[in-house]
């Protein structure tokens, strides 16, 4: 039978409709999908770029390029669910479409053949690869022809192919070539685009479904035999003689190649119209079901993960560490945490200070891949842009959590929420879900800088409960930012935070602190520059380092130290006075409001023996070390500096006695009486 061969501009009588419906029943006797697919916006953008260096000189730059900027090597490609690989599908296709036979009538026979090879594909992935093999036929053509005759091997080849040397005759005939070609492109990208459409998540109404696919049958039917049609084309030019390129066969070519461009193009704009009424029509239904999924009780949280992350794509995922495509079943039954931001992510220090709370944190080692960070990128342009794509591939494939594989394409609707319904705006949002797909934090960001993978599940409640537990201590203010200081914090040291960025008065202390040291006070010092972190403070911590020989943080550890400190404030403001107490409140920004010339935090180990000195305040205390020195045996570096600070209020002593219970192993230590401020004397009472 030949389906339309006679009148192909006709395509609205009753015959035609009765002929698209048997065409449909014998196409749909060969479309027996099984679960195989690849990437065919990829492997289209592939052949577009076969396509536009045959019609030009110049690349003319796909609507996928974001594809071909972000993968750069096409044969990265995988058929999954196949035993064949890409080139061999291609080749054998090929072969197909080459095999000819005379007559008109066959490209019938041919079409439903190829449709009986690629059964077991959907339908974007039929038309790429049929695309993807023809575009190797005709892209090796116009390689010669433009290598011939500069190139000798072209020369040879051209040759022996018995390939015309002039095609100045044949410019109407590649002319429409290449416009069918583009049609085929265009249709292709239409049904793409309908077959991309999250349908496992949002229905479709029946009657838009069953016209959008009606058409896709169609129009796969005659993009197939187009692909054929264009073949034949090809073939026709080799060993064609001179003679034989008359102006009567050109025209009956150029007929032929406009009758398919005209119908594929009557096709497109059915097609188009309908798929973009589907895609509408998703786009509202999608909405509304993510403003209700989070409200709804879920047994896992795949079903949340698929919305969010899987729309257009089966394998949203990827492991930086191997490379490796993941589906949302990976995170079943873990937490998962949403890192949205910018494809610049963040700064270099705050990025650092991330992945140190999180994977290189002591308790992310007993948590047993309970939970997992996912990286989602989001462009606040209309279109992502080489740059950003180019920033998002370098940080993927460097960070030691997973990352959206392709972020540009999540679906627009999901982009929105994300934007409007968690108010995510320039700065990084940490969003966590629970392993029933539920939000237990909306930003749950400031909390892991503070205290990293301890913090698990990084629930709202759990940070409040984080803080009704902790009190101004050295371990809150330092914890985990560098291994030996942390190991100090655990021995119980006396250790001195210091910052400025006046030079003189950092001289000035560091001598002070030294005529204590040399009397036998054990005391270690940190210099932690400022809060704006500038050149200035880098030049500093080198000077201290080469004259001092003092500088434990690195200026990289200096950021960690402020950055924390900043997500404190963050933290406590968004929780509100009721859960943190006030005495950490005024501590925390009265570090972060410091002015440049100098201050000090004393403190010892992780008890709550902690006092901060202003510049001046610093310097008056420790001038005055001969007179107060001579209290450190008796009650320790820090005692006595306590007792030096806060004056007795009464001239004598206020014979106040506090009795604590005997227990075994009790220390005795020397106690300082919270009236008079003046050294307890110890004796054993028996009742």
């Amino acid at each position: 039978m030949n389906f339309f061969g006679s009148n192909p501009f006709s395509l609205h009588s009753s015959s035609t409709f009765l002929a698209e419906d048997i065409l449909i029943k014998k196409i749909l006797l060969t479309h027996d999908p099984d679960g195989r697919r690849l990437d065919s916006e990829l492997l289209l953008c592939a052949t577009e770029n076969v396509m536009s260096y045959t019609a030009t000189s110049e690349v003319l730059v796909s609507s996928f390029h974001i594809d071909a900027i972000a993968e750069k090597d096409i044969s990265k490609i995988e058929v999954i669910g196949a035993e064949e690989s890409l080139g061999q599908i291609i080749h054998k296709i090929l072969n197909e479409m080459l095999f000819k036979n005379a007559g008109e009538g066959d490209l019938h026979a041919r079409t439903m053949i190829l449709f009986d090879l690629l059964g077991k594909y959907r339908w974007d992935a039929k038309l790429a690869l049929i695309l993807a093999a023809f575009a190797t036929s005709y892209g090796e053509f116009w390689l010669i022809m433009q290598l011939y005759p500069h190139n000798p091997l072209a020369v040879s080849v051209a040759m022996l192919k018995q390939l015309p040397n002039d095609l100045s005759m044949l410019k109407p005939r590649l002319k429409a070539l290449s416009k069918l070609v583009k049609t085929m492109v265009a249709v292709t990208k239409c049904i793409i685009k309908f077959e991309g459409l999250p349908l496992r998540y949002v229905k479709l109404d029946d009657e838009a479904m069953a016209i959008a696919k009606s058409h896709i049958y169609i129009a796969a039917y005659w993009i197939t035999r187009s692909t054929l049609a264009c073949s034949s084309q090809i073939t026709d030019l080799i060993a064609m003689k001179p003679e034989q390129v008359s102006s009567n066969q050109t025209a009956l070519a150029v007929w032929q190649l406009s009758s398919l461009v005209y119908r594929l193009s009557s096709l497109y704009s059915h097609l188009n119209r309908q798929v973009d009424f589907c895609h509408q029509q998703i786009e509202t239904r999608l909405h509304q079901k993510l403003l209700n999924i989070f409200q709804e009780a879920h047994a896992d949280n795949q079903e949340v993960l698929g919305v969010l992350l899987a729309l257009k794509d089966d394998l949203p995922l990827k492991n930086s560490s191997t490379q490796e495509k993941l589906g949302v079943s990976e995170l079943k039954d873990k937490v998962v945490v949403l890192l949205v931001s910018e494809p610049e992510l963040l700064p270099l220090e705050g990025l650092f200070l991330l992945v140190h709370q999180t994977y290189n944190h002591l308790s992310h080692k007993n948590l047993d891949e309970s939970y997992e960070i996912v990286w989602v990128p989001i462009s606040f342009s209309d279109k992502w842009t080489e740059a950003e794509a180019e920033r998002f591939n370098l940080l993927s494939n460097s960070l030691p959590w997973y990352s959206l594989r392709r972020p540009w394409l999540l679906n627009s609707a999901v982009v929105n929420y994300i934007k409007q319904v968690w108010n995510f705006k320039c700065d990084p949002l940490m969003v966590v879900l629970d392993s029933q797909g539920m939000v237990t934090n909306s930003n749950a960001i400031d909390m892991i800088l503070i205290w990293g993978a301890k913090a698990y599940p990084f629930s709202s409640s759990r940070e409040k409960q984080l803080w009704k537990e902790e009190n101004w201590t050295l371990k809150l203010l330092v914890d985990e930012i560098d291994p030996l200081l942390t190991r100090w914090v655990e021995e119980g040291r006396n250790i001195c935070i210091y910052g400025s960025e006046n030079q003189d008065w950092i001289r000035e202390f560091n001598d002070k602190m030294k005529e204590s040291r040399s009397v036998g006070v054990q005391i270690e010092m940190v210099y932690v520059g400022s809060r704006h972190r500038s050149e200035h403070v880098r030049q500093i911590l080198a000077t201290i380092n080469e004259e001092m020989h003092s500088s434990l943080f690195s200026f990289t550890k200096l950021h960690f130290f402020w950055i924390r400190l900043e997500s404190m404030r963050r933290s406590i403001f968004r929780l509100g006075q009721s859960i943190i107490s006030d005495h950490i409140q005024e501590e925390v920004s009265s570090l972060l409001d410091s002015t440049a010339e100098g201050w000090a935090v004393i403190g010892r180990g992780s008890t709550t023996d902690i006092v901060k000195l202003q510049g001046r305040k610093a310097m008056e205390c420790l001038t005055k070390f001969s007179e107060w020195g001579g209290n450190v045996m008796k009650l320790g570096f820090f005692g006595a500096l306590r007792s030096v600070l806060e004056a007795p209020p009464i001239p004598g002593p206020c014979n106040h006695s506090n009795i604590i219970p005997y227990a075994e192993g009790l220390v005795e230590e020397i106690a300082v009486c919270n009236k008079c401020k003046r050294p307890m004397e110890s004796y054993v009472v028996y009742e």
